[in-house]
């Protein structure tokens, strides 16, 4: 690592739960390793240390082994004793390490040593099948044991207890981890508007993870890094954790040299790669006879998986309008109370195909709140062809609250019904707003629109360039499990607050 490139590192003295630092004396290399230049940052030497990356993981398994021993085992012990089963000590001790055995095997204790952003619902369909296989084995053992065998019945229940306290178990766990685990600290290496990039993306969603520094590197200064001795010196200056790579470059040499340089400081590595902006992460991988292929799904849906987004829709939707009921009409009672004008309000937006139709919320704002938009264009604070403002002077006080808890959006629900709306889904965008998405972009009006999406859960305000590209690889990247999920993360994002 050169003085040079040294005095590009950037530290940031707010990311996060760091170590203090103090201003280093003049930069110095001295067989390999760094001393920061002049006005950079350093440990204080003699300090207290930060967790190493080894403690941060070990500590991390065995929570979450704890965590699944501890509720497949209540599972267990609590169906078993209301089914009468005899031998119960028994057979729950055989079934603690048959836990730790299936999900080691399934990798579900070393996963997280390669995330930014662990969360559980994402390992939702490996629990149902591994909580499934150790509902099945309890049986097995219980049946060489005993002289009676448990019923189809039985062993459901054991599996669905068990997957319901897995989950909940590992999301507790989790939990434990942010609160009681330093985050994890980043370097980012990449191009600026990278690194900023990644910086915000961190500091606002759910990653328990810190970007205590940068350095801006563009693609063909990678040769500028040096040996490895030079990254190895700043990570332990640093107390690293992971080193985030954001290439520019598409040269798969370039591309290995950087990763292998990264790799070679002893830390996790990250890379975002370019290339996954546009065919998103449903690849599949595989060797062909030493080489790597990705194998990228066809974009859009078929006609069966259009037939069962529809009939989930259809269900859930009238699920919701039983039980909103009686809410719906305490809202509009409240809405005609506070202020004058209609309850509902109306508006035309762009759906699946170019197709417009009128979308449903209850009214948060004045009546005649459109004519005064042009006067209050100044405080827009999303920009690049959208219209979002926090304090909008517009908004009624019943419709604070609505917006607040994103009950204005429930009318939504018979948009649903009516086929103009899907539960989950790309942003319905308002026809001004639709015309400045052009060419490959509109891609995205290949599914119908959601009343929520990939954009509600990202915890910020985007601009429309990356809103379009989020919602592209919604599309790319479909599944009914995926459509589950961003229902769970809305629900999550309005609980804490989000829409404030």
């Amino acid at each position: 690592m050169t003085p040079q490139l040294a005095a590009r590192l950037t530290i940031h003295e707010h990311a996060g739960q760091v170590p203090a630092f103090a201003a280093a004396p003049s930069g110095a290399v001295d067989g390999g390793a760094i001393a920061l230049p002049p006005r950079r940052l350093r440990l204080i030497q003699g300090g207290e240390r930060t967790l190493s990356r080894l403690q941060r993981e070990s500590r991390r398994r065995r929570l979450l082994g704890a965590a699944d021993v501890l509720a497949l085992t209540a599972a267990q012990v609590l169906v078993l004793s209301i089914v009468g089963s005899g031998g119960l000590g028994f057979a729950v001790a055989l079934g603690m390490p048959l836990v730790v055995l299936l999900f080691k095997v399934a990798g579900l204790y070393d996963r997280d040593q390669l995330r930014l952003a662990s969360s559980t619902l994402d390992e939702a369909p490996a629990l149902v099948q591994l909580t499934g296989l150790y509902a099945l084995g309890v049986a097995i053992l219980h049946s060489a044991l005993h002289d009676a065998t448990l019923s189809g019945g039985q062993i459901a229940a054991l599996w669905g207890a068990g997957f319901v306290a897995t989950v909940a178990g590992r999301m507790l766990a989790r939990w434990l981890a942010g609160r009681t685990l330093p985050p994890e600290r980043c370097l980012v290496i990449g191009e600026r508007e990278q690194a900023d990039r990644i910086r915000e993306r961190l500091g606002s969603n759910r990653a328990h993870a810190a970007v205590v520094a940068t350095l801006p590197l563009a693609s063909d200064e990678i040769e500028r890094l040096g040996s490895p001795d030079g990254i190895r010196s700043i990570v332990d200056d640093l107390q690293l954790h992971r080193i985030i790579l954001a290439p520019t470059t598409t040269e798969g040499r370039e591309v290995a040299e950087l990763i292998r340089i990264a790799k070679a400081g002893g830390v996790q590595v990250s890379v975002l790669p370019r290339m996954f902006e546009a065919v998103g992460s449903a690849v599949e991988p595989e060797d062909v006879n030493g080489m790597t292929m990705l194998g990228v799904r066809p974009f859009g849906l078929s006609r069966s998986s259009q037939a069962l987004k529809r009939a989930f829709d259809l269900l859930a939707a009238g699920v919701g309008v039983t039980v909103a009921a009686p809410f719906v009409a305490l809202i509009a009672l409240a809405i005609k109370l506070d202020s004058r004008g209609p309850v509902l309000f109306r508006q035309a937006r762009v759906g699946r195909n170019g197709r417009q139709f009128q979308i449903l919320k209850f009214r948060s704002m004045v009546a005649g709140a459109d004519r005064q938009k042009d006067g209050l264009r100044g405080r827009n604070e999303v920009g690049e062809g959208m219209f979002k403002i926090s304090e909008d002077p517009r908004v009624t006080r019943v419709g604070s609250l609505l917006r607040r808890t994103s009950l204005d959006e429930l009318p939504q629900v018979f948009n649903v019904l009516r086929g103009d709306m899907s539960l989950v889904g790309p942003r319905p965008l308002v026809v001004d707003e639709d015309a400045q998405v052009v060419g490959l972009d509109r891609s995205r009006l290949h599914l119908t629109p959601g009343m929520t999406g990939p954009w509600q859960v990202l915890g910020t305000r985007v601009p429309m360039r990356e809103m379009v590209g989020i919602d592209y690889l919604y599309v790319a990247n479909w599944s009914l499990w995926l459509d589950v999920k961003l229902l769970l993360q809305t629900v999550r994002h309005v609980l804490r607050g989000g829409n404030v």
